[in-house]
């Protein structure tokens, strides 16, 4: 019996998408793809080696790799290949930039105790919290900003329409006062280098941050001179391939954060992704 004839195979790989970083905007684009049903695979690379709840429910996803404390350390664009900081190497199809962003100066001692506004989607948080702050207090709450910039803007505009009194400093504090023990309200106030102090209900830091933006621009990818990958409305960047999502990324000279919620902008960015890939897919078809 003769053997079996031999046809070429007409199936197309699936397709693979690499996401640089772990943050809120890396988390709400695997979401969107999800909801999507992509059919590829993905892979986020974090520096980090612990994870949010939020992030391990995505890596329980039958498509998602989460490789933790892996970083993107370096991207050849023209092999389409990204290498971590331990030397893996991962091929993609189309590789997102995630990077997010890093605080200009270092932390005020105590920060941890404040709010913190930095994009967008900071707003809801605060939100709540001046809601249980108002709630506990019975009382429209006595707000500390601390903040230069359009960040700050954002944060005075955020808590004026919740119900608080904002009284903003652009002398950057040494240090933040802690209220007594037992209280519902984690920060009291800040006080400066002179001693000078300003008391509050609530403290909100929404001092500048600066893009992570060093990854692509080894890469060749445009950035801004103000920081930040170079992005267009549907996040592609420079580069054939490469896109950009989160505080990594800016338009128009501004931090993609402090424009677009990263829900909104993982939606848009999943949509033209998959709209990429199925070109490709297309054009390997043929």
């Amino acid at each position: 019996m003769s053997a079996p004839a031999q046809f070429p195979s007409t199936a197309t790989p699936a397709a693979k998408i690499v996401i640089a970083g772990a943050g809120p905007a890396a988390q709400a684009l695997v979401a969107q793809l999800a909801a999507a049903q992509f059919s590829g695979t993905v892979t986020v690379l974090s520096s980090r080696d612990d994870a949010s709840d939020d992030l391990m429910e995505l890596a329980a996803l039958p498509f998602v790799s989460v490789r933790f404390g892996q970083p993107a350390s370096h991207i050849d664009a023209a092999a389409k290949v990204v290498t971590t900081a331990d030397g893996m190497e991962f091929g993609y199809d189309q590789l997102v930039i995630a990077t997010g962003s890093a605080p200009v100066e270092s932390p005020v001692d105590g920060s941890g105790r404040c709010l913190s506004y930095s994009t967008i989607d900071d707003a809801a948080t605060i939100g709540d919290a001046v809601k249980e702050v108002t709630r506990r207090l019975g009382r429209r709450p006595l707000g500390i900003l601390v903040g230069t910039g359009p960040a700050a803007g954002q944060a005075e505009a955020v808590l004026r329409a919740r119900g608080v009194r904002p009284v903003r400093t652009t002398a950057r504090p040494a240090a933040v006062v802690p209220t007594l023990a037992g209280s519902v309200l984690p920060a009291a106030g800040v006080v400066f280098e002179d001693g000078s102090r300003m008391n509050g209900d609530l403290v909100v830091l929404a001092e500048d941050r600066t893009p992570r933006d060093g990854l692509a621009a080894a890469a060749g990818v445009q950035t801004a001179a103000t920081g930040g990958i170079v992005v267009g409305r549907d996040f592609r960047s420079s580069v054939p391939g490469i896109w950009a999502l989160g505080d990594a990324a800016a338009f128009d000279g501004v931090r993609l954060g402090l424009l677009v919620a990263s829900g909104s902008a993982a939606g848009v960015c999943a949509a033209e992704l998959m709209a990429e890939l199925s070109v490709g897919q297309l054009a390997t078809a043929a």
